[in-house]
């Protein structure tokens, strides 16, 4: 369905961002992603540079490698285009998810190894997303855990409402689930 015709309007920017995923021959997944902005017309940056019209502002790539219970164990990192000189200080800090769990809380591990000026705003946007790749690519994401607990993706979205009909057909043994009452 597409969306609804627009009001009258003029492109101002541009952003791409994809992710691939990939198993190695090694047993470890990888996946990489981009984000490139541009604008449709020519950009001056006071004391920074000039940039034509679709000439990339910013242009980076990352490439995390993680293992089959999700734990970062490497990542690389790109910078083909940024506007200020210090943009890839940045690029070092990246190690400090390496060990760190693509799962529940993600976000949060970003923000406290990443936030601020520790990090890029685009890498740390990069690393957002990119946990919801690993789960499409790594074979087993969707299988319930050796401990009999449900899919990590089940409860988080609409589509996968524990209460839900997709819940029912795809996990009937999770229907209505709930998790143990914790031990005060």
């Amino acid at each position: 369905m597409p969306l609804p015709k627009p009001a009258p309007r003029t492109p101002m920017h541009t952003r791409r961002v994809t992710y691939q995923g990939f198993l190695r021959d090694d047993g470890l997944w990888e996946i990489e992603g981009e984000l490139h902005d541009s604008k449709p017309h020519d950009v001056v940056i006071h004391d920074e540079g000039h940039w034509k019209a679709d000439q990339p502002i910013h242009h980076m790539r990352i490439r995390v490698t993680f293992d089959e219970a999700m734990v970062i164990r490497g990542i690389d990192v790109a910078m083909d285009a940024f506007p200020h000189g210090p943009c890839p200080q940045a690029m070092p800090n990246m190690q400090r998810m390496v060990g760190e769990v693509l799962g529940r809380g993600w976000r949060q591990t970003i923000q406290r190894h990443l936030g601020n000026v520790d990090g890029c705003t685009h890498l740390r946007e990069l690393l957002f997303n990119l946990a919801t790749a690993a789960f499409q690519t790594r074979s087993g994401a969707f299988e319930p855990t050796a401990d009999g607990h449900p899919p990590a993706h089940l409860g988080q979205c609409v589509g996968w409402d524990f209460n839900g009909p997709v819940v029912e057909r795809v996990y009937p043994m999770f229907f209505r689930w709930q998790p143990p009452a914790r031990a005060s």
